[in-house]
């Protein structure tokens, strides 16, 4: 429903030409005290940085929103080819610091606050993270569209709008308590809305047939409850370039927002049903789906997503091209990012075939010709699957296309294969089994998808072997290995500058949109002044981290201690409860008095339990129990300090990353896909102790053997031991495990709270522990002592931090996204004048 603006005249092309904006000192000056008085109406007596972030971020705002035209001008007078990245998130964190970096206006608005009398830090901070994500999935979203605008390739996002983002993680007696991340509060000044490119959604009502204009019989999908679909755009720069990409985020509102009869007639509440209904759909970043109407609200979700942004690409290509889709595979590509937007094949289906009057087949072949799937988990119970009867009851007009793509699919298989029954039952799109159907989503993304790709070369791999084993054998040239990575403007860049200074002045700047140029910092590594600073920086950076972690804990932590740091998602598989274990054990060895040759360590662990996970949940309690009887113990002192940093989010591991000595990746192997939080920390000098999983594999080929403490068993050997797997023969074997196991069989942790543990102690004891923790724990304790033995030496330790930043180059988004480009999008970089 595109507004119209102006009925009756036509604007002159002078309405929106003005004088180019300076990026001086005295510009922003200007134009902060212009914003901060006149449009925030704030005078010198107002005492919160709040409203001078607003009117900081306005200023910057108009340098983006000016290129951000001359882009998106760019693009469509070229009519080059798009891509399109769909995502349930994007994990943005802030982006006042990321946008004076990439305008490079950096010192000249520090520069104009502090003239000011105000602090950028300080404004810095009060602006909120954009929680829009979960983890892993959407700050790669984030990265990702980074590296697209650096890069000046046509790239637009396409996510939601959530009001409220990822939890507020607080820890209230060492438990996590939930609380509202009410991000949108004060609103979002980095966004316009766009209530021109609003679309209607539909869910609900029948299918029935009809005949149209042509007199042939067509399927309609009638009675719906429709909700809108309200577009607001965030820009996106590149790293100054002059390029400005678009985020769009869809936000959910009714159709009517307000029945004034009914609020007359005394139903207040009623009155506005409609509108609070429709809204609950993007009010919050995954609901809890443990119950009916949970789901509902997800698979609300990510149709909302699916048919939201391809509505709006495809009237945009009618509005340039009319009804004729001829070249339309030829100039758009949709990366789907991981199986949540996986409806958007049945959905562009419907589209073409009931909107547009395209006949099956050239529409599925536009579908195959332009969808692209990237998987983010091995983990079967990860993918996405929705009950049959759900699925009719909210999208039946989808549903029925979804059964006509796996007939077609299954008479494909059935060509190859004829006979083989048990492989059409493996690779229906309908799962069928225990007197109920579901819909497996992934499938439905490999067999509408013209690529298939993993995040990492194991994970690659193992989907190939394992999980899509049977599409890859009817399709192998669709799946390929694109391994993730980070931004270095965000995650180096900004969040460490001196050390990115002092990389600068040492090699030159080409490293921010080039981090392979970071090899050349291997030429110093026998210059001893250079090592020195080196050093110097790393323990600045340690000490800042000491002093942002104060505010929070009442505790002081050595500098000269190794910082030992695991920081991500709580998840059994990334095992931090094999990194508690070992601080067990190095307790135990310290009240054994076994500390001939010590080294002090501060282990540092955050990350954010689901709040249904209750496992994940008790090992943070258990972190925090562990860490309360450390820390106060007089006998410890400085040797050990383990503390549980809440609320881990974007904003913190920029402050978390460049204090890191020791990077914890100790997944179970073959159950990591990537992760990035290991490229962050190794991009910034910290040694990586890991199993051979996910990117740790890549990573280690990077810096070599020699500079990576590698442990743990293999993906073949994790599986061949899993059918004779024997904890409790490890634990007899191994002294040092049971006197771990029998401080937490005692209580030592929980000792006015008994047996609060017991779920955990008996889930590494137990034959069925898919994680193997115990199986790990010698090889863990050995490579441990590795660590300590190579970080008493304080020049071969910074000669191996130097080696993880200098072979950080394969791990930035640009180029991951060069691939992505070159070898599934197709795209031309576009030079935006």
């Amino acid at each position: 429903m595109p507004t119209q603006i102006f009925k009756k005249s036509t604007p002159c092309a002078d309405i929106t030409t003005l004088p180019k904006l300076g990026l001086g000192k005295k510009d922003f000056v200007a134009d902060f005290k212009r914003y901060y008085s006149h449009r925030l109406g704030r005078d010198q007596n107002c005492r919160s940085p709040h409203y001078a972030y607003e009117a900081l971020s306005l200023a910057i705002s108009d340098r983006l929103v000016e290129r951000w035209k001359k882009t998106y001008n760019t693009y469509r007078e070229t009519d080059c080819k798009k891509a399109y990245y769909l995502s349930m998130e994007f994990l943005m964190g802030r982006t006042l610091s990321n946008a004076m970096l990439n305008l490079g206006v950096t010192d000249e608005v520090t520069q104009a606050m502090y003239g000011l009398g105000l602090d950028i830090e300080e404004l810095i901070e009060s602006e909120p993270d954009a929680g829009l994500g979960n983890g892993g999935l959407g700050r790669l979203a984030a990265c990702f569209i980074d590296s697209c605008a650096t890069l000046q390739l046509p790239v637009t996002g396409y996510g939601l709008r959530y009001e409220y983002g990822m939890f507020t993680q607080a820890i209230i007696n060492g438990e996590q308590v939930e609380r509202p991340d009410h991000w949108l509060k004060n609103g979002n000044v980095w966004e316009i809305e766009r209530p021109e490119y609003t679309v209607r959604i539909k869910f609900g009502g029948k299918v029935v047939e009809a005949i149209d204009d042509k007199g042939s019989k067509k399927r309609m999908w009638i009675d719906t409850h429709d909700i809108l679909a309200v577009p607001y755009d965030t820009p996106i720069p590149g790293y100054q370039n002059g390029t400005v990409n678009t985020l769009r985020l869809w936000k959910a509102t009714a159709t009517e927002e307000f029945k004034l009869d009914e609020f007359n007639a005394g139903a207040y509440a009623e009155s506005v049903a409609a509108k609070n209904t429709a809204e609950n759909i993007s009010m919050v970043l995954y609901p809890n789906d443990a119950n009916e109407n949970g789901k509902a609200l997800r698979l609300k979700q990510q149709y909302l997503l699916a048919s939201a942004s391809l509505q709006d690409i495809v009237a945009n290509w009618v509005g340039r091209h009319g009804n004729d889709f001829t070249h339309f595979a030829e100039k758009n590509c949709f990366q789907l990012n991981d199986t949540h937007p996986s409806v958007a094949v049945a959905e562009l289906m419907r589209l073409l075939i009931d909107e547009h009057g395209l006949e099956w087949e050239d529409a599925w072949k536009i579908v195959q010709q332009t969808m692209a799937y990237t998987n983010h988990t091995l983990l079967p119970e990860a993918l996405e699957r929705w009950s049959v009867g759900l699925f009719q009851s909210l999208l039946p007009r989808v549903m029925e296309i979804i059964f006509e793509i796996n007939a077609h699919f299954l008479a494909e298989v059935s060509n190859r294969w004829p006979g083989e029954n048990d492989r059409l039952a493996r690779m229906s799109l309908i799962e069928e089994g225990h007197g109920h159907k579901h819909v497996r989503m992934a499938y439905l993304a490999i067999v509408g998808s013209f690529s298939v790709n993993g995040v990492a070369e194991l994970h690659s791999q193992l989907l190939q072997e394992g999980l899509f084993k049977d599409f890859y054998e009817l399709w192998p040239e669709k799946f390929n290995n694109k391994t993730n990575g980070v931004t270095p403007r965000r995650w180096l860049a900004a969040c460490n500058t001196e050390l990115a200074e002092f990389i600068t002045e040492s090699i030159g700047d080409k490293w921010i949109t080039d981090l392979s140029e970071l090899k050349k910092l291997e030429k110093f590594l026998d210059n001893k002044k250079f090592c020195k600073r080196w050093y110097e920086l790393q323990q600045g950076a340690k000490q800042k981290l000491i002093d942002y972690k104060k505010t929070e804990h009442d505790i002081d932590l050595n500098v000269n201690a190794l910082f030992d740091v695991q920081v991500k998602r709580f998840h059994e598989y990334k095992r931090q409860l094999l990194n508690v274990l070992h601080v067990i054990h190095l307790y135990d060895r310290i009240k054994r008095g076994d500390t001939e040759n010590w080294t002090d360590r501060c282990v540092l662990i955050g990350g954010k339990a689901a709040p249904g996970y209750y496992m994940a949940k008790r090992i943070i309690k258990l972190i925090n129990n562990v860490s309360e009887i450390i820390n106060t113990d007089p006998d410890v002192g400085e040797r050990l300090k383990l503390v549980f940093m809440p609320n881990y989010c974007v904003s913190a591991m920029e402050k978390i990353c460049p204090g890191a000595d020791l990077s914890e990746q100790i997944s179970t192997a073959g159950k990591e896909a990537s992760g990035t939080g290991n490229m962050k920390f190794m991009m910034n000098g910290a040694l990586t102790i890991g199993t051979l999983d996910g990117a740790n594999i890549e990573i280690r080929e990077e810096v070599g053997e020699d500079n990576f403490f590698l442990f743990g068993l293999t993906e073949s050997e994790v599986e061949a031991t899993r059918h004779h797997y024997d904890p409790m023969g490890i634990i007899a074997q191994d002294e040092d495990l049971q006197r771990v196991i029998n401080l937490l069989e005692s209580g030592h942790f929980n000792q006015c709270e008994p047996g609060i543990f017991d779920d955990v102690i008996n889930s590494i004891k137990s034959s069925d522990d898919m994680w193997m923790t115990i199986a790990d724990f010698r090889s863990f304790v050995d490579a441990q002592k590795r660590v300590e033995a190579a970080y008493q030496d304080k020049d071969r330790w910074t000669r191996m931090s130097i080696i993880n930043t200098a072979n950080s180059g394969k791990f930035s988004t640009d180029r991951t996204i060069q691939n992505y480009s070159d070898e599934i999008w197709k795209l031309k970089a576009m030079n935006v004048k």
